[in-house]
């Protein structure tokens, strides 16, 4: 179980507004975070990693990572991050990146063939396609088995078939290693596909929570204009 109640003053889309969350999800659980832009979403996930100071509470499996007066560093949350721009190091190889993390090679080993990434292990990854990048971030995140993935649309620079197959590969990672993720986007198709339940946060506040049908077919909470 993750229990969130944190609090965050932020300049949003429509000037200065709180970021207030209190929030519970179950261990596995696939969370999509959507809202438009400025509505603290990027922020609810930096906080959730400790890139990013907040008043309240963050407590994970019984662990504390935030309170009144503790501040887990981030290398110390067990926590996996996927860039909208990857964030690579972009002198090493596919599989270098991989154990930069963490060097099981067999945990790599298993993560690039799940990914279709085996025969590109020695590349640079300055050679790779935007899709194959986002991949292989993705793998990297993987290596320390996390907690908990969190993932910062991950797939909005991507074509529509990179787009399908990685989401294909998202959910097959999610399947087996069972990691409880919260990821943000703006596509409709894809959190629809993937999620558990979905957030929509209007204005640093989540004012709905459902599964997808709930939220896109009978509430019909998302109404701003998303990527398709």
């Amino acid at each position: 179980m993750i229990d969130i109640k944190i609090q965050k003053n932020l300049h949003g889309s429509h000037g200065d507004m709180d970021l207030d969350v209190n929030m519970h999800i179950a261990q596995g659980e696939f969370i999509v975070l959507m809202g438009e832009s400025g509505s603290g979403k990027t922020t609810l996930l930096r906080v959730m990693a400790g890139l990013e100071q907040a008043q309240g509470n963050v407590e994970v499996e019984g662990v504390t990572w935030l309170g009144s007066h503790k501040m887990l560093p981030p290398q110390q949350r067990e926590i996996g991050f996927v860039f909208q721009d990857y964030a690579l190091f972009d002198n090493m190889s596919v599989e270098e990146n991989l154990h930069f993390v963490n060097d099981d090679k067999a945990l790599a080993k298993q993560l690039l063939t799940m990914t279709q990434l085996s025969g590109l292990a020695t590349r640079n990854v300055k050679g790779l396609s935007g899709g194959q990048k986002q991949r292989v971030s993705l793998c990297r995140a993987m290596m320390k088995k996390p907690k908990l993935l969190l993932m910062d649309e991950p797939l909005s620079a991507l074509d529509p078939a990179m787009r399908e197959n990685l989401k294909e590969e998202i959910r097959k990672l999610h399947k087996t290693f069972g990691t409880t993720t919260i990821m943000v986007s703006h596509d409709t198709d894809v959190s629809y596909h993937l999620a558990d339940r979905v957030w929509v946060l209007d204005q640093g506040k989540v004012i709905a929570d459902g599964s997808p049908k709930e939220i896109f077919v009978e509430t019909h909470k998302v109404t701003y204009t998303l990527n398709t």
